[in-house]
């Protein structure tokens, strides 16, 4: 057992790296809600234009985030040597809610490059773990040396109210601290960090909850879900490769305003002549000078006079803006294809495109999200394991370690060439539980649709004829019991 100060020493090297973290993950999380700050333009154009278009952004980084996440669909789980989900991981997963939070989770993931899955037994309810998705600005896991995959320890640090907390878990104990809400006014310097250290003091979890308290899991019991893993580097975010081209983006179309504001409509010019005058009277209507005519005045009355033997009035075209959409679609072509995120999804133009044309468009997508499943797949079996831990189900621990996760499928596709494909694969054999699920069903609708069509065919007289005529024979409670044939018995010959 740990510690005290050895745990207020790990408590303080994983905040160090969770401080330095939060830097890239609070600007991708800044891109993908729209808040883009003005790039690559001139000092001038920056100076007199920054603040016009400071609330402006063209964003396209929430569209390739989102792109991939509403395809990503936990369906169920299934351990090792089952042929069916198991119905009380589900179970969990959906009392849970997280049927829902895992979209916030792999949202998380996509633009922070991680997030992270938390097990937890409930004392009230032993057979019902609490499952959360986290956020990677607020946890962080620490690996053995030289894995990717064995966790020495977790910590989760949250703010509530006035107070600061934080959670530490290891393998055999979970400590828990807590200290005041200090206002940070500048960036975080290490000096910083080292005296917000000081302040952590043991929460006092009363006599019921010591602290620090032994974990009965017996492992750390949070799950890392990264995105783009690398084998010797960070996770990295899908919006990462966005923000350039996103800057580049909102640039044009600040340039595009500001050119409509000023060059749009053609501009006429008086070459060869002063400016008009009129004379300037006083109170008793005397000539006492002259002063230049108010301009404005011409473009409501549209009548002016020059003067002038070389006076003559000549005129530039307006701006062609469409240059700059030019500009803007190519740029936004290059986004397409770098984050295989569907032109159609992006351009909002639709063509008449057959389906084949609309499969081949979206298959860039389609392996994208399959790429993510197996990243996050393997993190979820993990999470399976853990609630089975939490349940004291070792044996279906150890079965779901090599199980795999269930998703919905990730092409989108219309119901009839769904049902198309499905008939041909049951022409081949397949069963029906299995193209049940290929159709979307969750492995609980498989089942209750499964128990339905059982009901339904004892309840139809024709099916079950059908069914003895294929070599089903007669239900067992109308079948007749054989009777034994004498020796001395004869039959008669069939006719």
């Amino acid at each position: 057992m740990a510690t005290e100060g050895q745990a207020l020493q790990l408590v303080e090297k994983l905040e160090n790296e969770l401080i330095r973290r939060r830097t890239d993950i609070d600007r991708h999380n800044a891109y993908y809600r729209g808040d883009h700050l003005l790039k690559f333009a001139s000092a001038e154009f920056a100076k007199f234009h920054g603040e016009r278009y400071r609330d402006f952004s063209d964003n396209w980084t929430q569209v390739v985030a989102d792109s991939p996440v509403e395809r990503l669909t936990v369906t169920g789980f299934q351990a090792s040597g089952e042929i069916s989900a198991d119905r009380d991981l589900w179970e969990v997963w959906q009392v849970n809610g997280l049927d829902v939070d895992s979209q916030l989770g792999f949202l998380g993931s996509v633009t922070g490059a991680r997030c992270f899955v938390l097990v937890w037994g409930d004392p009230k309810d032993p057979d019902m773990p609490v499952v959360t998705f986290e956020d990677a600005s607020q946890c962080i896991v620490a690996y053995e040396p030289g894995s990717r995959r064995l966790r020495r320890a977790a910590l989760k640090e949250w703010q509530d109210g006035a107070q600061e907390y934080a959670t530490l878990y290891t393998a055999s104990e979970v400590w828990k601290f807590c200290r005041p809400l200090r206002r940070r006014q500048k960036p975080f310097q290490m000096e910083d960090v080292d005296e917000e250290l000081k302040g952590w003091e043991p929460r006092d979890m009363g006599a019921a909850e010591p602290n620090p308290q032994p974990n009965p899991m017996g492992v750390v019991p949070m799950v890392e879900l990264p995105n783009k893993p690398m084998l010797v580097d960070e996770p990295i975010s899908d919006v990462a490769g966005v923000t350039a081209m996103q800057d580049a983006i909102n640039l044009l179309w600040a340039q595009l305003f500001t050119a409509s504001d000023y060059a749009s409509f053609p501009q006429r010019v008086v070459m060869g002549a002063e400016r008009p005058v009129i004379p300037k009277l006083n109170s008793a209507g005397e000539i006492i000078g002259t002063q230049p005519v108010d301009l404005d005045k011409f473009q409501v009355d549209r009548v002016a006079w020059i003067t002038g033997k070389d006076a003559k009035i000549a005129e530039w075209q307006a701006a062609n803006l469409a240059a700059y959409t030019g500009i803007i679609e190519v740029a936004v072509g290059h986004l397409a294809a770098q984050t295989r995120t569907p032109q159609h999804y992006l351009i909002g133009k639709m063509a008449n495109l057959s389906a084949d044309a609309l499969l081949a468009a979206e298959t860039g997508l389609v392996q994208r999200v399959d790429e993510k499943k197996l990243w996050f797949g393997q993190g979820l079996r993990e999470v399976a394991r853990l609630i089975a831990l939490a349940r004291g189900e070792d044996v279906k621990a150890k079965a779901l370690r090599s199980g795999r996760v269930l998703w919905a499928d990730s092409e989108s596709r219309s119901h009839a060439q769904m049902a198309d494909a499905l008939l041909k694969l049951k022409q081949l054999g397949f069963p029906f539980e299995w193209l049940a699920l290929r159709y979307g069903l969750t492995p609980t609708e498989v089942a209750d649709v499964v128990a339905m069509k059982e009901r339904e065919a004892e309840a139809d007289p024709v099916t079950e004829i059908t069914r003895q005529l294929m070599g089903g024979g007669p239900p067992a409670a109308a079948a007749e019991p054989e009777t034994e044939m004498q020796p001395d018995e004869e039959t008669e010959p069939a006719a």
